[in-house]
């Protein structure tokens, strides 16, 4: 099983250099430890492409003629003059872009009506990096039976709800032409994608339309834009989604199964956005292609969504301590048993609490973020929101985590035991080091939270001296 796992993590990378590209060693999952999302989100200050890659991906038949192939048949723009270095690295990445595109395999019948899909998928090279591919499954205009196809945008930025408005502008313009498409994503690609709370203007000529003024406006709060937490509390009541939270938290294999790519991607996105400020630096792949089906073999933690269609191979598979979440019925199907009991009663009881009030009163997705994702985050403020005052630093300014020391001050026994499972996880290491680099805590959301958290114990402590 170690040699599979090491197969495995191996084949789901973006190799550089080593062979000749294959579908199997170029496709993606988020095998390489990222930089906690308070980082990395940061990172999208504003100033840098909107996109690599628009892409169309069609389904062809393949050289027998018995099944489809998905296939790039458009791709914008066209790079050239590339070195050898980046070409082979640009031919790998294409070469595995389709497979993820249609995950669902290579038998497919022409139809005449087909639910359009909006999904997305993450590609992680081997030094870290991240691409993700924003994608929107659709049967395309025209008379009788047809395939579906796939618009799919590739870019290094996490901000969904800007590209789906993106996908909408590409699909209608597809209607009428593809030619009509190149001026809108030339002027997109010209754009300095906005800083948080501001909004990029695009002006786009439409055939029988007259010019449109397109504006895309980021969240002012860019912690969760790359997240919509709708679909996840659609599929399950809160006391399995702290389930699935407490497993994540100690990193274990997580798989969920959804009939449709929309719900299986917005659901696995969701659960690993509770997560916030700690990332998922595990295999982490919203929906798996049928041809990678062994990797919910691997022994290492997971995160990975499947197609219903594939759950019987999924339940036939040798796995051990895996939580497999059904989201079409709300329930799971397999569990290690201890889920309930993993996270300190009285801060669960917090979480489930907060979640239930006021969740009827809420409109816009941004309320639906905040709320669901706030109880989380007060979670890790109440847990580890002390961390910054453990980390002992040189005169050089190198910090060192000074770990039994944060332990012991954690003064609830409850609380205690599972910090000090906690610590020993990737998601709190990778965290660590970023913060021992950096003389002052990062003044993110999650700082921000922390700070609000000790006002309130101070002023606490003032007003039950005032009593006595």
């Amino acid at each position: 099983m170690d040699g599979l796992g090491r197969r495995l993590r191996a084949s789901l990378r973006l190799k550089r250099g080593h062979g000749g590209p294959s579908q199997n060693n170029t496709v993606e999952a988020a095998t390489e430890p990222e930089r906690t999302q308070e980082h990395s989100l940061s990172s999208f200050a504003g100033g840098q492409h909107f996109f690599e890659y628009l892409l169309v991906v069609s389904l062809k038949r393949n050289r027998s003629g018995d099944d489809y192939e998905p296939t790039i048949t458009y791709q914008f723009p066209k790079r050239e003059n590339l070195l050898r270095g980046q070409q082979e690295e640009e031919e790998r990445l294409l070469k595995a872009i389709p497979l993820f595109c249609f995950p669902d395999g290579n038998e497919w019948t022409q139809l005449t009506d087909y639910p359009r899909e909006t999904f997305s998928f993450v590609l992680t090279n081997v030094d870290g990096s991240r691409k993700i591919g924003y994608c929107r499954r659709l049967l395309p205009a025209g008379p009788g039976p047809r395939l579906p196809k796939v618009y799919c945008i590739i870019s290094c930025i996490g901000c969904f709800g800007l590209f789906s408005k993106i996908l909408d502008e590409v699909e209608k313009r597809h209607q009428i032409s593809m030619a009509v498409i190149y001026p809108f994503m030339q002027g997109l690609r010209e754009a300095a994608f906005p800083a948080p709370g501001k909004t990029v203007t695009l002006k786009s000529f439409i055939p029988d339309s007259g010019t449109e003024f397109i504006s895309l406006t980021r969240p002012l709060d860019s912690h969760l834009e790359h997240v919509d937490f709708s679909a996840l509390l659609h599929c399950l009541h809160f006391e399995k989604i702290i389930q699935i939270f407490a497993s994540a938290v100690l990193e274990r294999k997580i798989i969920f199964l959804a009939e449709g790519l929309s719900t299986l991607s917005q659901c696995i996105h969701a659960a690993a956005a509770l997560l916030y400020p700690f990332s998922w630096a595990h295999t982490y792949i919203p929906v798996v292609p049928e041809s990678l089906l062994a990797t919910v073999c691997c022994p290492t933690p997971f995160m990975v969504g499947v197609q219903m269609r594939f759950q019987q191979e999924v339940m036939e598979s040798p796995m051990e301590e895996v939580l497999l979440v059904n989201l079409c019925e709300g329930t799971f199907l397999l569990s290690v048993g201890d889920e309930k009991d993993i996270l300190p009663p009285k801060l669960q009881d917090d979480i489930l609490d907060s979640l239930g009030q006021g969740i009827n009163e809420l409109k816009t997705s941004e309320q639906i973020n905040e709320h669901v994702s706030g109880p989380f985050v007060q979670f890790f403020v109440k847990t580890v929101g002390h961390y910054a005052s453990y980390i002992k630093r040189e005169a050089s300014g190198k910090g060192h985590f000074q770990e039994r020391s944060f332990c012991k001050a954690v003064t609830s026994k409850t609380k205690r035991r599972f910090v000090k499972k906690f610590v020993k996880t990737q998601l709190f290491s990778l965290f660590i080091q970023e913060a021992e680099k950096s003389r002052n805590p990062p003044a993110g959301y999650f700082q921000k939270k922390i700070l609000e958290y000790e006002e309130q114990k101070k002023q606490k402590k003032s007003r039950e001296k005032t009593v006595k």
